[in-house]
């Protein structure tokens, strides 16, 4: 009886367990604690409340992010090259639904933040609250 309760309590501390799969470790661009609240309701960041459209917000992150709707969520992304020494490289431009990198010309996909090269694009995480859009690290 002891075994079946230690056993019982042991997978209920797993099941229990979140592993949310998050992962934006890049050896290329250093780790930045920022939280970055941004009101839809303000013509600067309108343009979100649109599928497939990106603003850039720059003063967060490595060089700035580019945040985006994606028609079922928002995703943001880091502006730096992922692919790049830090201090080689300017922040990545905006070129449709793609970001590109202007030492390399790699484009990555701001709807999944993947690219050609070895590292995909540094995200951080969004949440939305009625019309606040929240993106931290």
């Amino acid at each position: 009886m002891k075994k079946c309760i230690l056993l019982l309590f042991i997978m209920t501390a797993f099941i229990g367990c979140s592993n949310s799969d998050f992962n934006n470790k890049n050896p290329n661009i250093p780790n930045y604690s920022f939280t970055v609240d941004l009101n839809l309701n303000l013509p600067a960041y309108s343009n979100l409340k649109f599928p497939s459209n990106a603003i850039y917000y720059a003063g967060v992150g490595a060089k700035g992010i580019y945040v985006f709707n994606t028609g079922s969520g928002y995703n943001a992304f880091d502006a730096a090259c992922p692919n790049q020494a830090f201090t080689s490289c300017t922040a990545m431009t905006l070129n449709g639904i793609n970001i590109v990198c202007p030492c390399d010309e790699n484009e990555y996909s701001l709807f999944t933040g993947q690219g050609k090269l070895e590292y995909p694009l540094k995200q951080y995480r969004v949440e939305l609250n009625g019309s606040v859009l929240r993106v931290y690290n």
